[in-house]
């Protein structure tokens, strides 16, 4: 299993409307919206409070491997995440566990045009060239509905159901695909 800090970062991802990116001190704003966002986290736990998020958040907030900004039109409108999956947590495809999570946060503003879709997308294509045959897992709550039909459009099949969180959660595998040249 390769880390993925090896392969970090990466030039920035261009797709039709965004860049995928590192953070920058410039996304701290976003950042602190993004997790104090009662809409954004519904399914995630609730949100933090404001003036909690304000002395906590670091300057350059998300600044590590496997962390996505996506930009749209010069603006951070949210995230994605490829980051290995806890090996304590339920949910896993190998044995030794640690396998890529792919996760994703927008703004309530950038719901609803695609950019979840589009983002990931771009985001799974070039993890399958930066490690190549690394499976990849998907994790939210079953009655997260918009969140398991994106899982099924990117090609996540569903593994299993359990409990974590307090409620019931839809696990999805990505089998690996070796990109050709």
């Amino acid at each position: 299993m390769t880390d993925l800090a090896s392969v970090w970062p990466p030039a920035p991802i261009r797709t039709e409307r965004l860049v995928l990116r590192p953070s920058e001190a410039r996304d701290r704003p976003a950042f602190i919206e993004l997790f104090a966002s009662p809409e954004v986290h519904t399914y995630l736990g609730g949100p933090r409070p404001r003036d909690e998020l304000e002395r906590a958040v670091p300057e350059v907030p998300g600044r590590r491997p496997g962390v996505f900004v996506i930009d749209v039109d010069g603006a951070m409108a949210g995230t994605v995440t490829l980051e290995r999956r806890d090996a304590q947590r339920p949910g896993h495809v190998r044995p030794d566990a640690g396998e890529a999570e792919i996760g994703y946060m927008l703004l309530p503003e950038a719901w609803g045009q695609g950019y979840a879709a589009e983002a990931c997308a771009a985001a799974l294509r070039w993890f399958a060239r930066a490690l190549p045959g690394e499976p990849v897992v998907l994790c939210t709550r079953t009655d997260n509905h918009r969140s398991t039909r994106l899982a099924r459009e990117l090609g996540f099949t569903e593994a299993e159901r359990f409990e974590e969180y307090g409620a019931e959660q839809w696990f999805g595998v990505l089998t690996p695909v070796t990109p050709s040249a």
